[in-house]
């Protein structure tokens, strides 16, 4: 522990420091590590062929760091570090109060950028007066992910986002802000592609005010977009906004992808799609949507029925067979 490529421990604000245009590779331990620091700047650099999480932000109560233009290739798990290790992600995410722009996640057993916001801080660090769930997201724009054997994107165990994060929801439907109370704070997912994932361009589970705008997804295996759940209570607060999705590209013409959804939808009302083209599902049982995201799961408890609502949605008629498979 402790040992890691570059590593950054504990030393607070540190608004002139940065880690530009390295190459760490065949690590047997991480990356970089981002430990109790904030406004740190972590640009253009490569990580080719480590183990575990690469780019890892330890304690969960990192903010504010820039992380812009680099690629991790190639990572491996390790069984030897956090046991979320086993399943490692090019860039593992537990405060979403971060920025990412234009990195690229290439090659790995599993995600390619994983937030997994921690309940509160933990280790050293630990306190519970900061609530990551609940907080609101730095910046993630301009990102690309492929090749990973998961997702290229996963958001889990969930993201909220409000003014006071560790303060719960309050809901006035007499209110024109029905948030009032504890306003919202939407996160926006920009500009992101991913492709060629084992499952999934982008997963989420339990989103509340998360937006995706302008995703492009193509050769994923289960679905280009899944959302699991959608925690909020305000029809219209979570969606999609600007999508689009290809079943299969002429890379994958041969050798199948399986059966794909472009998109998947919750197992839970409110979520909105909107401006979405899909193209090339007319193979096989692959459709542009499917429904009821992981109720296919023999523990689950849900028989559909939801209500999802479109606006603007265009679907290739020489090349989308399946419109919608249940």
């Amino acid at each position: 522990m402790g040992r890691y490529p570059i590593h950054y421990h504990m030393i607070g604000t540190v608004h002139k420091s940065y880690i530009l245009g390295n190459t760490v590779h065949q690590s047997y331990n991480r990356g970089t590590t981002v430990h109790g620091v904030h406004y740190l700047r972590i640009l253009k650099n490569v990580y080719y062929d480590t183990m575990g999480h690469t780019v890892f932000i330890e304690d969960a109560i990192e903010t504010k760091n820039r992380i812009e233009e680099n690629l991790v290739v190639a990572i491996k798990p390790s069984f030897s570090l956090l046991n979320t290790d086993s399943t490692p992600a090019c860039f593992w995410i537990t405060h979403p109060n971060n920025i990412f722009v234009g990195n690229h996640a290439a090659g790995g057993p599993r995600y390619g950028f994983w937030f997994d916001a921690q309940d509160h801080p933990i280790g050293p660090s630990a306190t519970n007066d900061i609530c990551p769930p609940g907080e609101k997201l730095g910046e993630f724009r301009d990102n690309v992910a492929h090749s990973v054997g998961r997702y290229g994107l996963r958001i889990h165990h969930g993201q909220s986002p409000r003014t006071f994060g560790c303060k719960g929801i309050s809901f006035d439907e007499d209110a024109v802000d029905p948030y009032w109370q504890n306003p919202i704070i939407p996160a926006r997912f920009e500009n992101f592609l991913s492709y060629k994932n084992g499952r999934n361009g982008v997963m989420g589970a339990a989103l509340g005010a998360v937006e995706f705008h302008n995703i492009k997804t193509a050769d994923n295996r289960l679905a280009g977009i899944e959302i699991e759940i959608d925690a909020n209570l305000k029809e219209n607060t979570g969606f999609v906004d600007g999508a689009l999705i290809v079943g299969r590209t002429l890379n994958n013409m041969e050798n199948s992808v399986g059966n794909p959804r472009g998109i998947i939808t919750p197992r839970t009302d409110k979520w909105w799609v909107k401006n979405v083209k899909f193209f090339n599902f007319n193979f096989g049982h692959a459709a542009a949507l499917g429904s009821c995201s992981h109720c296919f799961h023999p523990a689950a408890t849900d028989s559909d029925a939801r209500t999802i609502k479109f606006a603007n949605i265009f679907m290739d008629p020489d090349t989308v067979t399946k419109k919608v498979l249940w």
